[in-house]
């Protein structure tokens, strides 16, 4: 099974001005949209996509590069992934890349190109999989909170300032809410459309 990503979404939190930072909150917050889009698609649905191993990390070049800065990766079927490196000599540490990525695939070398084929879920590995999505969806819930915790301290420090109106404090927490609800939103939706593409037979 996956494990979650580590990956936490950085924040910055505006200073000096008093309004709440409806932009910059979307920024950080985009940041956790796309941690979670990242890890939903390397969720294994029983159908083979590109997206499946396009952002593995490659050593290549003496540093690590993501698999479709390196090769051109397509699905002719929807069992089997090709990757054809730009620069052949990148075929061993592709290879290796993607079998120590945790995708429990098996890549397989063959002259100048690598196949994958990927086998159909069971529908109690398709279960264990809708599982695995909704705690990622949880995990992401988390860092929108962690998001808004951060902002809402913002918030709060104004609070006795000169200028500074109880009204203030309060549109900018009730605007700060709404945003956060917007991204659940979004996170949910993203989790449902793979738990959907999940249970398809």
């Amino acid at each position: 099974m996956l494990p979650l990503s580590n990956t936490r979404a950085s924040t910055t939190i505006p200073t000096g001005g008093r309004m709440f930072d409806v932009t910059q909150f979307s920024r950080d917050a985009d940041k956790v949209l796309e941690v979670v889009g990242g890890d939903m698609a390397t969720v294994k649905t029983g159908r083979a996509k590109p997206s499946l191993v396009e952002h593995v990390s490659v050593e290549a070049y003496g540093t690590r590069m993501k698999l479709m800065e390196l090769a051109t990766i397509s699905a002719p079927d929807t069992t089997m992934i090709m990757i054809n490196p730009w620069d052949k000599g990148n075929l061993a540490a592709i290879e290796k890349g993607i079998a120590s990525a945790g995708l429990n695939i098996n890549p397989v070398v063959e002259s100048d190109h690598i196949r994958i084929v990927i086998p159909p879920l069971t529908q109690e590995r398709r279960q264990e999989m809708v599982k695995l999505v909704k705690q990622k969806l949880e995990s992401g819930k988390q860092m929108v909170r962690d998001v808004r915790l951060k902002y809402k301290k913002m918030i709060d420090d104004q609070k006795g300032k000169p200028g500074i109106s109880e009204d203030t404090i309060s549109a900018d927490l009730e605007t700060l809410q709404k945003k956060m609800d917007e991204y659940v939103a979004k996170l949910e939706k993203v989790v449902q459309e793979k738990e959907t593409e999940l249970m398809q037979m």
